[in-house]
């Protein structure tokens, strides 16, 4: 495991910040709706939809845990304007999902769905980013169940909310669809470099075609 990295301070750390974004000591604790719990006998992560071989793929939470570990050095940028710069994640890149349960030559984009049926889209080459992990730790720590335990997506180049917490399964498809927040006004894509926060903001190919 790794251990925690030190973070930059003052103007140094400023200058790292995408526009808008506030620099964040701690960790907030920020969802939608009640912190779900933990039953490992019951706990399933799947691959499913367009996949290669047309076949759905299950993994127990032990099972997913004995993957090969691996972890980034990150930042967190939250839609809500603070961002934690230098984490380190540690779990299972999203390179590895795709390696064992390969897509279909048509996917595009994938859903990443999560407990209570949270969801959020993105395009297959924001999810095959080699910094895109399905963390397990922070800073050489497990996470706890209020930061997304067992398991939550980082994507350090999009907002945080593109990488839900509690996941629980991913889709492989053949088109975009919005997820959970994209529904209810956020941008499709979200990169906090361009300040994409919000629906109104999409440019045409941002987004589905209606």
């Amino acid at each position: 495991m790794g251990q925690p990295v030190e973070r930059e301070s003052g103007e140094a750390a400023q200058s790292e910040l995408p526009p808008g974004q506030r620099l964040q000591r701690g960790w907030p604790v920020t969802h939608y709706g009640p912190v779900p719990k933990f039953r490992p006998e019951r706990w399933e992560f799947r691959v499913f939809g367009a996949t290669a071989d047309g076949e759905k793929h299950c993994w127990t939470h032990e099972e997913l845990t004995a993957l090969p570990y691996a972890s980034v050095v990150a930042d967190l940028h939250c839609v809500t304007k603070f961002s934690m710069l230098g984490a380190e994640w540690g779990g299972i890149p999203a390179r590895t999902i795709l390696e064992i349960a390969p897509p279909a030559p048509t996917v595009t984009h994938v859903m990443v769905w999560a407990e209570y049926g949270f969801s959020s889209n993105l395009r297959l080459s924001d999810f095959a980013s080699d910094r895109t992990i399905f963390a397990t730790h922070k800073d050489g720590e497990l996470l706890t169940a209020e930061h997304g335990f067992p398991l939550r997506l980082i994507v350090p180049h999009l907002y945080a909310w593109k990488g839900p917490k509690w996941v629980r399964g991913v889709e492989y498809m053949t088109a975009d669809r919005r997820g959970f927040w994209e529904e209810r006004g956020y941008h499709n894509i979200g990169d906090p470099w361009r300040e994409q926060r919000y629906s109104y903001q999409e440019e045409p190919g941002d987004g589905p075609e209606l």
